[in-house]
This record gives C-alpha cells, structure tokens and sequence, in this order.
C-alpha cells in the first residue's frame, strides 16, 4: 500500500431496527474535516455493519474487523504513544484516539482531549 487505508462504517446504517452511527467513526470524520489534508493522504473503505468484514479480515484476519481501523502504508514512519499492532506484516490501529494521535504525530495537528 501507498496511502494509509482507513476502515469506516458509513455515516448512517441500519442495525437493531433504527438507522444508527459509529461514534468512533463520526470522531475519526470530524478530524478529517478539521484537517483536510489528511483525507488526501488517505484510501477510505466503507464496511457494512454486519460481519464478516472481508476486505477486513483478508487483510488483518477475523479477529481484527472494528471500524474505524487504520492500516499503516510501508512507508509511514514509526510512533510512539500509539497502540500499533501488527498482522499479516501490515501495521494498524484500531481505535479513534490512536488514530487521532497518529494524525498529531505524523500530520502536527492537535492531540486528542484525554489522550
């Protein structure tokens, strides 16, 4: 991979008879609006709520299908103070406010509140 893929649910799905969101990934979204840039560093895939994930779990394996989940490019550098895990010889994370952090670090934007 050349750009970082993110994994996101869509803005709006159905699940347990309601239409509903992600917070996490609504999280991840106002992030990429505060900072645009980013966006274009990236390669977005929408999941379906329901799983298996497949483009998911080809890649990082069943155990490894939350959204939002980022997927390290070869080339990005390493971090600290970041929950990076490894599979498949992909680099990832898998939690908005590692994601956040990872943008502070890699990108100079600001750091999650809390983190």
């Amino acid at each position: 991979m050349t750009k970082d893929k993110l994994f996101l649910l869509p803005p709006g799905f159905y699940d347990n008879n309601r239409r509903e969101y992600c917070p996490e990934c609504a999280e991840i979204w106002g992030v990429l609006s505060y900072f645009p840039a980013i966006k274009e560093s990236l390669e977005i895939e929408y999941m379906p709520i329901a799983k298996p994930r497949e483009p998911m779990v080809k890649l990082l394996g069943e155990k490894n299908q939350n959204c939002p989940t980022l997927i390290l490019a070869q080339s990005s550098p390493e971090f600290d103070g970041v929950n990076i895990y490894s599979k498949n010889s992909y680099r990832f994370m898998n939690n908005a406010r590692d994601i956040g952090k990872y943008y502070a670090s890699r990108f100079g934007t600001p750091t999650p509140r809390g983190s």
